[in-house]
């Protein structure tokens, strides 16, 4: 019988020493069989946080009118790949799908679906889910695997979820943030010995309490995707939270039922995520031979697609309780007040030509 991964985990560092916060986060996120990606349904008002796609089908609405939008500046290429990284539980490929087939019939006959998911839980859930559609569902578990034809893809809260390291300056030099088991149980952050990282370009010296976070997992990533769209043509649109400068902080975070909880405490039962550096992957996809877009707030790109107007349409045919639920939903994606996403969320596109589209026109 498998042990319970925070056994696990104190073993492991026991026998190797401290973990690095990637280790860590990796361990925690997708173990095997305790991973909270691979042992829990984490989406939506019965799991620990709401995404986008689940507080409103205008949210999906508008970023299917967007793809298609974008495939035709591109030259309406036949056959494409129609893909989303992590694809959660496949609510904002279905709204896609369904937008899509009215907006654009022959998108619809181009498009094969591909879904990238590490998680065979929720790969079973995306294809339940999208199986109404009657179209081939393709998973794969990278975007390496993706079909040489042109891509268009999107990504909502992906790269958050892409494991980070942590350093902090103690005046001489960076050290890096380690979990070690803690004297009573559980885990702690201790500091490892002084070592050498390479300092991104644009970043100012640090000082002395500094916490640099880095993450080559999503460099890797973001270079991969502008690769891609430069040799084969296409778009890629991304959502998350984060911040549109890079800086230094410490933006690490966990959630469970709907409230922040310790990141270090009971691995494998809440998510782990941090901030996501827009400006980094911006310039690795710029770099990598893609045309990146300005960074805009996911409130001006929803509202630049026409949110206020979506919503009013919704609203005509309710009543006075079913319009006050739709301006809420409408509120919440664009918003810029507690708890709402407008600013808060970050929207960046990437493409093999400039795409003069709103709201990057």
């Amino acid at each position: 019988m498998t042990k319970p991964l925070p056994e696990r985990l104190a073993e492991r560092i026991a026998a190797r020493g401290p973990l690095t916060l990637a280790e860590f986060w990796n361990a925690a996120l997708f173990d095997p069989v305790d991973g909270y990606y691979t042992s829990r349904r984490p989406f939506g008002a019965e799991g620990d946080f709401i995404t986008a796609p689940d507080v409103s089908q205008m949210f999906g609405e508008l970023v299917g009118a967007w793809l298609v939008a974008a495939w035709r500046a591109l030259g309406s290429p036949s056959p494409f790949a129609l893909a989303e990284i992590g694809p959660g539980c496949g609510t904002l490929m279905a709204d896609i799908l369904r937008t899509v087939r009215q907006l654009d019939t022959g998108f619809s006959r181009a498009a094969q679906v591909h879904l990238i998911e590490v998680s065979d839980r929720l790969a079973g859930i995306q294809h339940e889910r999208l199986s109404g559609f009657d179209l081939p569902l393709r998973r794969h578990r990278s975007i390496a695997e993706l079909p040489a034809m042109p891509l268009l893809a999107v990504a909502n809260e992906l790269f958050d979820a892409i494991a980070i390291r942590q350093f902090v300056h103690d005046g001489v030099g960076l050290r890096e943030r380690l979990v070690a088991t803690a004297p009573g149980g559980g885990f702690r952050f201790v500091e490892g010995p002084a070592g050498q990282i390479s300092m991104p370009a644009h970043l100012p010296p640090p000082r002395a309490g500094d916490i640099l976070e880095v993450s080559p997992d999503r460099q890797r990533l973001a270079a991969h995707l502008g690769a891609m769209l430069a040799q084969r043509g296409g778009a890629f649109l991304c959502f998350d939270y984060g911040h549109a400068r890079s800086g230094y902080g410490d933006t690490l975070q966990a959630m469970r039922s709907h409230a922040f909880a310790d990141p270090l405490a009971q691995p494998g039962l809440h998510d782990i995520t941090s901030h996501v550096d827009f400006a980094d992957l911006a310039q690795i996809m710029r770099q990598a031979g893609a045309i990146v877009s300005p960074i805009v707030t996911q409130g001006q790109f929803l509202l630049a697609l026409g949110l206020a107007e979506r919503a009013g349409a919704l609203g005509a045919t309710r009543d006075e309780a079913g319009r006050a639920e739709i301006a809420s939903q409408a509120h919440r994606l664009a918003g810029t007040g507690p708890g709402e996403m407008g600013d808060l969320f970050k929207v960046v596109a990437a493409g093999s030509a400039a795409l003069p589209l709103p709201p990057f026109d």
